[in-house]
Parts: C-alpha cells; structure tokens; sequence
C-alpha cells in the first residue's frame, strides 16, 4: 500500500483580509526550529502585494495586525526599514519576509480542504505566528485545526466583530486595567508586561488570576509552548498568561 504524501507547507488562504479587503495569504510552514513554541505547525498571514517590512512601514500592516498596538507608527523616512517604535516580537526581516519571497517565488502549493486538515493532524497549530488570526476566515482555522492535537492563537481584535475573533483566540491585553476589564467579561487574556515594569515590580506585576507564561526566559520551567498548551483561548479553564516584552522591540513597549 503506498504511504500518504506527507503534509508539505503550504497556501491555506489567499483572499481578502476580514480587516479591511486588502489582499492576504496565510502560509502553513510545516517544520520549525523556534526554540519557544517547539515543532509547532507555523501560520504566516501576510500582505500578498507588499513585502512585511514595506508593509509595516507604510501601515499596510493594517490588513493582517489590525489596531494592534505593537505595530508603531508608519514612516517615511527613507533611513528607516520598517514603523517607528514598532515593539512586536517579530523580526519581519527574517521568516515573514522570507515566506514572503518564497510564496512571490511560487515555491508554496494551494492546498485542498483535505490537505489543510492533513497538515494539521496530529500536531500543535500556532495560529499567527505572524499576523492576527482575525484578519483570515474562521472556516480556515477550523479545517486546520480539525484533526489537530491543539494550538495557540491571540487576537488584539475584540473590539470589532470580525468572523474570526472567537474563543480560541487568547484576548492580547497590553494594560493590566485592559486584563482586568477582559477578565470581567469571561475571556482569558495573553498580557504584555513592558520590561521597565517587570524590572521595577517583578513578579508582584503579575495579576492574581494570572501565570507568568511558562515558555519565557523570566520562567523557570523551561516549557515550550507546544508541551504547555495553555494559550487556546477562552475555552479553556485555566488562568489568564502574562509574559515579559521581548523579542526584537522589547524595550520600546511601555505600556
């Protein structure tokens, strides 16, 4: 009996933002190195017209970031690569420009509704690793996560009503009064503490009804997120996460 294909990354939606129309692809890469998350299966939802860095420049960015507030602010400054103050964790010059480059390049298949879910099956889905969940179509995530073991995801959409911003999705809180308010309201948050604080208060800027993400270097656990699990959205009873700012614009985050 021939084996079935093993799963390939590819294209799982090549379509209008739910943001604003603007045209965007999501690319499921099917390996991954990221020490943090572990073997994850890694969503990329990108501007498929503008490369990430001259997306974030220009504000393009909209489209698949919405009003997250991490984005900074667009520029025009020819001196500069990509927003000014721009504190997202994501280095836009490394893996969403390069599946950018290769999806321009052709390199990523369309896959079926049956090779969506076969790319999920068995594994543990990161929805956006780069761009909110909300900009792509829920029936997307549903097919890859049909047979799937887990995932994570955030939104810093909540306050629209946008198809996709579901209880699966963690609500992204940059202010403990923004937690708090979430909290009150049944959802369960993934908070951003910005590193000035967490070096004046340490761990006493944690919440009562919050843990301090368990996959963080401010953590002693040492847990990847695809051994935790925790991030699976309001569905899940357990308590909300809060985590250090980090990554490439950790210090320009202030809360």
């Amino acid at each position: 009996m021939t084996k079935p294909a093993k799963p390939k990354s590819s294209i799982i939606y090549n379509g209008p933002s739910l943001i604003d129309n603007s045209p965007i692809v999501v690319v499921a890469i099917v390996q991954s190195g990221n020490v943090k998350t572990g073997n994850m299966i890694q969503t990329h939802i990108i501007r498929a017209d503008i490369n990430p860095m001259q997306a974030s420049k220009t504000g393009a960015d909209f489209a698949i970031c919405g009003d997250c507030i991490h984005r900074g602010k667009p520029t025009d400054n020819p001196d500069k690569k990509t927003a000014v103050n721009r504190s997202c964790y994501v280095n836009l010059g490394q893996g969403p420009n390069q599946v950018f480059k290769a999806f321009k390049a052709g390199k990523y298949p369309t896959a079926t509704p049956e090779q969506i879910q076969a790319i999920g099956a068995d594994r543990m889905v990161r929805l956006g690793t780069y761009g909110d969940p909300s900009a792509v179509p829920a029936t997307v995530w549903d097919n890859l996560l049909k047979n799937a073991k887990g995932h994570t995801g955030y939104t810093h959409q909540h306050k629209t009503n946008y198809s996709s911003a579901y209880n699966r999705l963690m609500y992204s809180a940059d202010t403990a009064q923004d937690a708090q308010n979430a909290h009150s309201r049944g959802f369960r948050t993934f908070r951003v503490i910005p590193v000035n604080q967490w070096k004046e208060h340490g761990k006493t800027a944690i919440l009562p009804n919050e843990i301090l993400c368990p996959a963080s270097k401010e953590n002693d656990k040492g847990l990847s997120c695809i051994e935790c699990k925790l991030c699976t959205g309001s569905n899940t009873k357990a308590k909300s996460i809060a985590i250090v700012s980090h990554g490439i614009g950790a210090n320009k985050f202030k809360g």
